[in-house]
Formats: structure tokens, sequence, C-alpha cells
């Protein structure tokens, strides 16, 4: 068939449009592809003469159907014989059908049981095949289903990371090859949920692993300082079996900072199962999300590190509690460096060290707000050596304890103030338990119990027998051994603080002069000031001051020898031992003199004179003479004083005994005087100028001691001899026989006289030898006034 393509009816259009050939659109119609009869009609319905060309049509088909005609009847006889023939074949068809019916019949039964057996085999053939593709397809299958139970068996065992390189294997390398199941298609979509549960179980882990390690961590810090402790005592064990260890520097001889023990290390792998931290680090750095792991775990052990510094409750000044706040504390530090050492940027070194000053600086805050109230220097030094071990186990694991050590120095003030104020009660309790009289020893054992702890030597004691008298008191060898003590508690302080020899030494010595200058002093003191402490008992108070202040040089020697500092390292500060004793024995000095003139004063208030007296009783009054006898047995006691300080106290009291002896007649309570009054008055100085005369305390120049009555005797001879115009006529001179005799207080006593005279001669007045007396007493009150008042003129008595 010929196909016309459109570019041909475009021909053909341009041909109608100048022709009427129908033949050719006929033509075009019987050989065109059906497919361009539409493009064809349009082109004829568009022509001019649309009814001749059916008419031309009409004519075509009439030409067809008698072309048909004639073909239908040239064959029509072939067609009447094959139907003949066709009809002759339809019997033997049918007779041939019901054969083959027959046949099959027969066939059908007798294969029947063929078939059965054909269709058994085929379908156990089928069985087989699938067995077969099944075992093949299970095959493939199976080492997904291992390694999917191996996954669940890792995950539930918390076997967590090898469960990560399973579930990788498995969802790269396995569920491919079965992807086209769909158990496989569940298990991919399963492996994102398996994957955060395994995180979120391995975080579960860690949260209880930091859980646990908050609550257990005391036994991981005590181990630590058990072995820190441990070390130490080998090192001074090493010191003590090496003597020359002990002439190390500081340098030398202290633990190296950043040097670990490897028991504590071991230690604390054996006891501590850091898997969940290993096994959550390597879990999250498979899943990408290691920054988020490193900022959990550290925000984490930080607000751990807060409780870790926070004491529970109450330390109550006891060494244990403060062991277990360390042991929490190094428990926590101890595990962070092991998970510095252990893991590869969990924490940073610098992490770990800001975090350790700022947990250092609330624990100092808390141990200076704990140790402020402990007042016993025992417990004080426990605390101080659990510092100590606190401070060499965070050196051994490489933090910084510089202001531990500062604590240290801090609490080393305190422990000085509370052993001061220990040995206050101490030395308190010794001068209250001594019995103030000089120490006798009865054979050279109990002599050499006192020369042991005390360093005295006597040449005169060598040549004396037993028993012999020492001449100091009990409290003098207690008090030295004491100090001794005092040095010893300094020294267990100053132990292991890091020091020199020479800053150990001038530590102790610093101590012991506040001891001797505060302490020692401050009780002697309130010592010395006890009104019930007699002049006995202050004279041995001052020979105990005089032995101890020459005893405490020794202390010197003994500071230089406990501290092993030699030549150029002992300190250049000595101690203070000469003033503190000096001062306290010019206080003794200075009590013992008022102690005498309060004495004194006693005596003369028991004085009951009768100033109204006619005639002397001839003898000197009782107080006096127990006066007297009171001055001397003291004054003999005093022999053990040195000779300056017996002198000063005679030359006091009898200066004091001058003075009061003087107010007493010159005084308000005697308003008038006579004669006898004032000529028994004068026995009784008499006794006192005797008692100065007899020297009760040697060492006196001639005649110094008798002064003190001078200007009291001549006061009274002036009266007794009435010798008014030797007294006015010398006055002023320094030959003159009464020139103590001040003219104020010769008016005072002539004074009272006139006043007893009035009394006495209030009837007798008119008498001529009483009213030339009176006369005179005028004329002398007078003159004196007039000396008394800066005036030179003198008088004459007629």
């Amino acid at each position: 068939m010929n196909i016309y393509k459109p570019k041909d009816i475009r021909s053909m259009s341009s041909v109608e449009s100048g022709s009427t050939d129908y033949e050719h659109f006929v033509h075009v119609i019987e050989e065109s592809d059906t497919s361009c009869l539409g493009q064809i009609f349009r082109v004829i319905q568009d022509g001019a003469n649309q009814h001749g060309f059916m008419d031309h049509l009409e004519n075509r088909i009439v030409e067809h159907d008698r072309d048909i005609e004639r073909m239908c009847n040239f064959h029509y006889q072939g067609f009447v014989d094959s139907i003949g023939e066709l009809l002759s074949v339809r019997i033997h068809a049918e007779r041939l059908k019901k054969e083959v019916l027959d046949t099959n019949k027969a066939l059908q039964q007798s294969g029947k049981v063929l078939i059965e057996k054909a269709e058994e085999l085929a379908l156990l053939r089928q069985t087989q095949k699938n067995i077969v593709t099944t075992m093949e397809r299970l095959q493939v299958c199976l080492p997904v289903l291992e390694m999917y139970n191996k996954l669940n068996e890792q995950v539930g065992n918390k076997r967590y990371y090898p469960a990560l390189k399973t579930l990788e294997q498995l969802e790269h390398t396995y569920l491919p090859r079965v992807q086209r199941y769909r158990f496989a298609e569940d298990m991919a979509e399963n492996i994102p949920k398996l994957r955060n549960s395994i995180k979120e179980a391995s975080m579960i882990d860690l949260k209880d692993f930091l859980e646990s390690i908050r609550k257990n961590s005391d036994w991981i810090g005590e181990e630590a300082m058990k072995q820190a402790e441990k070390h130490c005592n080998l090192e001074k064990s090493d010191v003590l079996t090496n003597p020359k260890s002990s002439s190390l520097t500081e340098a030398d001889s202290s633990p190296e900072e950043g040097v670990e023990f490897d028991d504590m290390e071991v230690s604390a792998q054996e006891k501590v199962d850091f898997a969940p931290v290993y096994r959550c680090l390597h879990i999250y750095s498979v899943l990408g999300e290691r920054d988020t792991f490193e900022k959990y775990y550290r925000n984490q052990r930080s607000k751990q590190a807060r409780l870790a510094v926070q004491p529970v409750g109450n330390m109550y000044d006891s060494r244990e509690s403060y062991e277990k706040y360390f042991h929490q504390i190094l428990g926590f530090f101890v595990v962070e460096d092991h998970i510095l050492n252990t893991t590869e940027g969990l924490i940073s070194r610098e992490y770990l060290d800001s975090l350790w000053d700022s947990s250092l600086t609330k624990i100092i805050q808390i141990l200076q707000t704990q140790t402020a109230s402990c007042t016993d220097a025992t417990i004080l030094l426990q605390i101080k050596n659990t510092i100590v071990i606190f401070g060499q186990t965070l050196r051994s694991y490489g933090f910084n304890d510089s202001r531990v050590t500062e604590l240290l120095m801090e609490l080393k003030d305190q422990y000085s103030e509370i052993l001061m104020k220990k040995w206050v009660k101490v030395f308190s309790d010794i001068f209250f338990e001594d019995n103030y009289t000089a120490m006798v020893v009865h054979n050279q054992e109990e002599l050499n119990d006192v020369t042991r702890g005390f360093p005295f030597t006597d040449e005169k004691q060598t040549k004396v027998t037993f028993p012999k008298t020492l001449p100091f008191s009990a409290f003098v060898p207690k008090v030295y051994h004491q100090i001794k003590e005092f040095i010893y508690a300094c020294l267990k302080f100053s132990e292991d603080l890091k020091l020199s020899q020479n800053e150990m030494d001038d530590m102790i010595r610093k101590s012991t002069n506040i001891l001797l200058t505060r302490t020692l002093s401050g009780c002697l003191s309130e010592l010395i000031r006890k009104p019930l402490l007699g002049l006995a008992e202050l004279v041995q108070v001052t020979v105990n001051t005089i032995h101890l202040e020459n005893a405490c040089k020794y202390l010197e020697d003994f500071i230089s020898n406990i501290t092993g500092a030699v030549g150029e390292n002992i300190s250049a500060a000595g101690l203070q031992s000469s003033n503190i004793f000096r001062d306290a024995r010019s206080e003794a000095e200075l009590e013992i003199y008022r102690k005498l003139n309060k004495k004194i004063d006693e005596f003369l208030e028991l004085a009951e004179y009768d100033w109204m007296l006619d005639e002397p009783r001839g003898r000197a009054s009782s107080y006096l003479l127990d006066l007297i006898s009171f001055l001397r047995n003291n004054f003999t006691a005093f022999n053990h004083l040195p000779g300056k300080v017996a002198q000063t106290a005679c030359l006091s009291a009898c200066k004091h005994l001058a003075t009061g002896l003087r107010e007493m007649l010159l005084g308000k309570d005697s308003g008038r005087i006579t004669i006898g009054a004032i000529q028994q008055f004068s026995l009784d100085v008499i006794q006192c100028e005797q008692f100065a005369n007899s020297e009760p305390v040697p060492g006196f120049r001639e005649g110094a001691l008798q002064m003190t009555f001078v200007e009291l005797r001549q006061l009274l001879d002036l009266f007794m001899a009435w010798d008014w115009s030797s007294y006015l006529a010398d006055h002023g001179q320094s030959k003159s026989k009464y020139s103590r005799v001040n003219p104020h207080t010769a008016i005072i006593l002539l004074e009272k006289m006139r006043e007893s005279d009035k009394k006495k001669n209030l009837f007798t007045t008119f008498k001529k030898n009483e009213r030339d007396k009176k006369k005179l007493m005028d004329t002398v009150l007078k003159q004196l006034r007039g000396l008394a008042g800066g005036q030179s003129s003198r008088g004459q008595v007629v």
C-alpha cells in the first residue's frame, strides 16, 4: 500500500485548486493509509465541486462491484466442489471423533494411577526444589540472624562497644545480602532504634557508675592516704637508717611533685570498674557524639566535685571526721586523675587543674572555719598530721598543694595560741601546787632526779652532806621541764611542714619566746599579785626567777639539738628569758616592798597612843616591838636575795616605818599632844633606831639606814629639849642640830601641844608660869610661821 505523506496532500490540494481530476482523488483514497483519510476528506471538502467528486466515487464503487461479481462467478464451481467434499469428510470425522473419545477414555482409565504417581512425583520434586531453595536462602539468611542474635546478646551483656561493631557489620555487610526479604526490612528499620538503645543503655550505666563512685569514693581516698602515709613512713625510716640524709636540703628531702605511687594506681584499677566510662566514651565516639559525652561527663563531675568538697555536717574537732572529709575529696580526684591518664581527651590537665583550684578554695574556707573552733592542741595536732598526709597524697598525683601548706602555717599559729592557753593552766597549776619553800633532797638519788631534768650545779652544795637544801622551790624544775615539753610540742607540729632546719629552729625559738614573754611572764605576774602570797613566798619566787634565768641559756642548746641547726643555721634571735625573768623579779621585788609596807601599816594600825599622857611609861609600845621582831625575821629570809634587793627592801621598810610614825604623830588622830606622849613616842623611835643600827641586812654604808629616822629623831629631841633658841638661831645652816626639822612640821606639833595645854590649864590660866609658857609658845609659833613664810628675822626667848 502506498502511504501518502502530508506534503503529498498539500500538493494534491494545490492540484485540486487548479484541476477537477476526480480520478486522482479516488486513487489517493484507495492507496493511502487510513490515518490520512481525514486530511484527504478535508481537502475534498475544501474543494469547489464536492458533488462531482461524489458522483465519480459512486461510479468507482460500481466498477469494483462488477469486478467482485466476475471473480465470484469465476470461482463458484470450485466452491461447490469443496462443500461437497467437506460433507463427505464429516461422516469420517464423527467416526474418528468417537474413536478418539473411546481411546482417550481408555487411556485416561489406564493412566490414572500413573498420573497420580506423576503428580505425587511432581509435588515431591517441587517440595525438594523448595527445600533446596529454602536451604540456599537460609544459608544466606543464617549469618544475618546469627549476627542479629549476637547483637542482642551483646546488648544484654552490656557489651555495648562490640554491639556497635556488630551492628555496623550487620547494617553494611549482612543486611544488603538479604534485603529482598521482609525481615531484613524490619531489621533495617530497627537498627537506628538499636543504636539509640545502646547509647541510652551505656548512658544509664555511666550514670550508675557516677552515682556509685560518688557514694563509694571514700575508700578510694582512704587507700590513697594510706599509701601516702606508708610512703612517708618509709622515707622517715630511710632517714633514721641513713643519718646523712638528715642534712639534706628541703628540696632534697621533700617528696617531688607529680611522683605517683604505683600501689595506689593498681589499687584504683583493681577496686574500681571504669568500664562504663570507657564503653560510653567509645560508643559516643563511634556515634560521632564525643563532644556531647565529654560535656555531659565534665558537667556531672563538676557537680559531684562541689558535693565532694562539702562536709557532711560538723566535723566535731575529731581526726576521724577530717579523715572522712579528705577521703571523699581524694577519692574524687584520684578517680579523675585515673580518667585523665587512661582516656584520650575526655578530660584535660588544664580542666582538672581548674577544677582542683576552684575546689581547693572551698576546701580551704571550710577547713579554716572548722578548725577555728578547735581548742584542743592534741586534736589540732592530729588534724595537722591528717592535712599533711592529705597534702602529700595530692602531690603524689600532681596536684598543687601550696595553699594547703599555707593553711598549715595558719594552723601553726592557732596551735601555738592553744599551747599558750594550755601552758597558762600548766604554769598556774604548778604555781598553785608549789609550797614556795626551798627544796630538800635527802639522798643522791633525789638530787639526781632534780638535776636530770634541770641544769643545776653548785660547788657549795657538793660540800654539804645530805639532806641538802636547794636554793629554789619545786616549781623551778617543773617550769623548766614544761618549757621543754612546750618546745617538743612545737617540734611535733613543725614536722612534715617542708621546713628547713633553719626555719624550724627559728619557728620554735619564736614560739618559745612568746611562751616566755607572754604566757610564763603573765602567770608569774599573776602569781606575784596574789594577795595570799606572803613575803617569804615572794622572796622564794624572786630566788626562783634567778635560777630559771640562769637555766634558760641551756634551752638555746636544747633547741639547736632537736632541730639539728648548727653554725650559721642557728637563728640569730635568742630567747628573751633574761628580760622576762628580770621583769618578773622586779615586779616581785616591788610586791615585796608593797607587802612589807602593808604589813608595817597593819602593825601601825595596832598602835594605841594616849596623846594626853602626863608621863611616859618607860618602855616601848608592844606593837612596835612585834613589828621590829617581824622585820628581823623577814630580813633574815632575805639572805637568798641579791644584796641590793635585800638592802632596798630594808631601806624601803625603814623609810615607810619612819613615814608612818611621822604621820601618826602629826596626823589628825592626834589632835592634842602632851610632852609626856612625845617622850613615850620617843621610846618607840629609839627601838627603830636600834633596829637600824643592828644592820638587819648586811652591806649598808655606815649610817645609811639610820638616816631614815633622823628627821623624826630631831623633831622629837627639839620638843623634848625645848631648844627653840638653837633651832631658830641655826635654821638653814647645814651643821644645825635640827637641820631636818621643817618649820611647818614644828608648827603642827607645837599647835597640838598648845591645844593640850588649853584643855589642861582651863582653870589655871591666872598662874604666872602658865601665862609665861603660853606667851612663849605664841612667840615661837609666830617666829616659826615667819620661817615657814620665808621671813629671815630671828626671835629671842627671854
